[in-house]
């Protein structure tokens, strides 16, 4: 449970500042909110970069890290560094001290976030599926809800109010670890090369469940934005808007833990469950393509049903690609190939919704979401590197 706590927060942490920005730019800039920052659009895109830059240049090695001197101190000093990093923002409130604030979280979630998976991998045991499910899971609601509860902090007492709820919860969350989750010893590692890290990592093992992630992760990220922004083109208030947000978040989080069980006990197989989720999304982004051509009541309806598909898929694919990457991965570099995976998750959050915003600039949303959904589809023959599952022996 502290590990999934320490997933939540990552997601959490990087979702609602980003939301908490994008909505205190427009505000800053009329100069009616006391509690936002008036930052450009410019300054705005490289604010909300630096916590990714970090996470793609810092994630390998901190895993490295975790599998040299064990996972748990990894993410106990990870915790602490973010939430050091969060006290910034709640004593400083120009856009400098943000982007310092924005870059600390990121480069110590760059920390506990793969030590954080690698220690599920290592204390799942032959049940990976199952805990990866309920890890997904709460790391999914981190990403999808964080925007409303961030909303709600920032309602309540502006960024110093959101950065301090976030100091707090890391703080939290590494004392639990520290206290509840046991010691993992370093396993003996042979010696790697470059050639050999290079070769690893071009492995279909580790491609196709890292090209999954990024699918599923790239569509998270786009319908959490598009589709309020879609619902709100309809004409809908702004609850309702929001709504699909939580049917996205509901449906992903209930279905995860199921699926690890299925897999598991070997009722669905990692390929065919991974073509069905990546499916369900590209149909419900399809779905979303078409609303702009309907009329309000079956319009609003397809904005949910393309919330409730995206979330399903993302709830299938997502446990099914870290399970089959982690009984692929030899126990003694989980935190390495973690680390390394989630830049293909990092990518995936940041080019999901380019590329949805960048062809609805030009051709309008129905197309962009069209995009991915063409994307995501095309993701599919990932799944071609999913062989049979191999369970690794508890380590």
């Amino acid at each position: 449970m502290p590990l999934y706590a320490a997933g939540f927060t990552t997601a959490f942490g990087a979702h609602s500042i980003a939301a908490g920005l994008g909505a205190s730019a427009g505000l800053g800039a009329a100069g009616d909110d006391e509690g936002g920052i008036a930052l450009s659009l410019l300054t705005l895109g490289a604010v909300l970069a630096l916590y990714d830059l970090a996470e793609v240049f810092l994630k390998p090695l901190f895993g490295s890290l975790a599998d040299r001197v064990g996972p748990k101190p990894v993410v106990v000093g990870g915790l602490l560094g973010f939430a050091a990093a969060s006290l910034v923002g709640v004593f400083f409130l120009q856009p400098w001290a943000i982007a310092v604030a924005r870059l600390g979280q990121g480069a110590a979630a760059s920390a506990f976030s793969p030590a954080s998976s690698a220690s599920v991998a290592r204390l799942a045991g032959p049940l990976t599926g199952h805990y990866f499910g309920r890890y997904g899971s709460w790391k999914g609601l981190g990403y999808a809800i964080g925007p409303l509860l961030g909303a709600g902090a920032l309602l309540v007492g502006g960024f110093p109010l959101l950065f301090g709820v976030l100091a707090a919860l890391a703080v939290g969350v590494a004392v639990w670890v520290a206290v509840a989750m046991p010691r993992l010893e370093p396993l003996p590692r042979p010696r790697y090369t470059v050639a050999d890290l290079v070769r690893q990592l071009g492995e279909r093992s580790f491609l196709a469940p890292t090209i999954v992630l990024a699918a599923s992760t790239g569509a998270l990220g786009a319908a959490v934005g598009f589709l309020p922004a879609l619902a709100a083109y309809l004409g809908l208030g702004t609850a309702a808007s929001v709504g699909a947000v939580t049917v996205l978040a509901v449906a992903s989080a209930l279905i995860q833990p199921r699926i690890g069980r299925l897999r598991d006990t070997g009722r669905l197989p990692d390929r065919a469950g991974v073509l069905a989720g990546l499916g369900a999304i590209a149909a419900g982004a399809g779905i979303a393509a078409v609303v702009p051509l309907m009329p309000l009541p079956a319009g609003a309806a397809g904005v949910y049903a393309a919330a409730l598909l995206v979330g399903a898929g993302i709830g299938v694919s997502t446990p099914l690609a870290f399970a089959h990457l982690a009984d692929a991965t030899p126990p003694e570099r989980l935190g390495r190939t973690m680390g390394s995976a989630e830049i293909g998750r990092e990518a995936g959050d940041a080019g999901g919704p380019l590329l949805v915003g960048a062809v609805a600039t030009g051709a309008g949303l129905g197309w962009g979401l069209a995009a991915l959904a063409g994307a995501v589809a095309a993701a599919g023959l990932a799944a071609v590197g999913f062989g049979p599952a191999r369970r690794r022996p508890f380590t």
